[in-house]
């Protein structure tokens, strides 16, 4: 038996972050996700808020990018002030609670937006891609091998321990 007392915050942060509910209207295109993967469908000892963060965000971000056509990429509204709308060309977190993203603005120019977890309000929108003949950029199925790849590395490297 475990001795470890948790905190009442700590009690309801593991309660809730198994669990996904959305309802939507049937109307236009949104839809929300469908699928969580079983390493965010359980409390994970050791994870920061910046973490779990940083990973439930790669799967809205992945499932936005799902229904964009050939034409548009993912990009972060703002909210509060003019700064405008950021490309996502990167993202990651910095350990206890701050999540960072990286691209470029409207006008072409690098951008980074640094946010504490307590702040964390990202809107996705659907942007023009910039060069009509290359590509859509899609970062959200990057960040998922990423995780997929961590997650890989801390199992090879717990069986090797034991």
């Amino acid at each position: 038996m475990d001795n470890k007392i948790d905190t009442a915050a700590e009690v309801a942060e593991a309660a809730a972050l198994p669990r996904l509910h959305e309802v939507h209207s049937g109307q236009g295109a949104c839809a929300g996700l469908s699928a969580v993967p079983e390493r965010l469908n359980r409390p994970i000892k050791g994870k920061s808020p910046a973490q779990w963060a940083y990973e439930r965000l790669i799967l809205y971000i992945q499932n936005f990018e799902k229904q964009l056509d050939g034409e548009h990429e993912v990009a972060m509204g703002f909210t509060g002030g003019d700064a405008g709308v950021l490309r996502i060309e990167g993202m990651g977190y910095f350990d206890p609670d701050i999540v960072t993203f990286y691209g470029s603005d409207a006008q072409g120019g690098r951008t980074q937006l640094i946010q504490h977890v307590s702040q964390l309000n990202v809107m996705l929108r659907a942007i023009p891609k910039p060069k009509a003949s290359a590509p859509a950029h899609r970062i959200g199925f990057r960040l998922v091998q990423e995780l997929e790849q961590d997650e890989a590395g801390a199992h090879d490297r717990a069986a090797a321990s034991e």
